[in-house]
């Protein structure tokens, strides 16, 4: 997978739902959601870091060492041909057409991923309001998305908290 996915983290997600849950069976959707939401929450690139979790949970260490090296390795070898010789063609339209492209199907990944994640992640009306407030805050407030994460983090505890509590009367 890391040998033909451009745009980053986040756009490798679909092939990574699809490689992994629908044509291998090695995870589940649920899982998968919380190896990305794992991912997200520790330093690292999220498909690596969520490599490094299936790669665990199939074959333990050895497992997440293969599995990390098999996603950093075809981007480092790719990553270091394009460097060496971009410098000489940067300049060139095709090139230039070539990457605008390549942004537009990043692009269409991302949304994909945004799309299956919020329709997998918000079940009810509270987390719709999060994720609207989340997402505003980041986009037009201008807050970090680190503060959103512990934010929704302890947000998540609260509301657990607040429904036991209930539950239990």
């Amino acid at each position: 997978m890391g040998a033909f996915t451009f745009g980053g983290g986040y756009a490798i997600l679909p092939v990574m739902e699809k490689e992994l849950v629908e044509k291998r069976k090695w995870t589940t959707e649920e899982e998968l959601l919380d190896y990305y939401a794992i991912g997200q929450s520790t330093p690292g690139i999220i498909a690596i870091n969520t490599s490094t979790f299936v790669g665990y949970k199939m074959a333990g260490i050895p497992g997440a060492l293969a599995a990390t090296l098999g996603m950093i390795s075809p981007s480092l070898i790719i990553i270091s041909l394009i460097a060496a010789f971009l410098n000489a063609y940067d300049e060139n339209p095709v090139v230039q057409k070539a990457l605008k492209g390549v942004n537009i199907a990043v692009t269409v990944l991302l949304v994909t991923s945004v799309k299956k994640f919020a329709l997998k992640s918000i079940s009810d009306r509270i987390g719709l309001i999060l994720c609207l407030a989340a997402f505003s805050l980041v986009a037009f407030a201008g807050w970090s998305p680190i503060g959103i994460i512990v934010l929704s983090a302890l947000t998540g505890v609260l509301l657990h908290v607040i429904r036991q509590r209930r539950s239990c009367r």
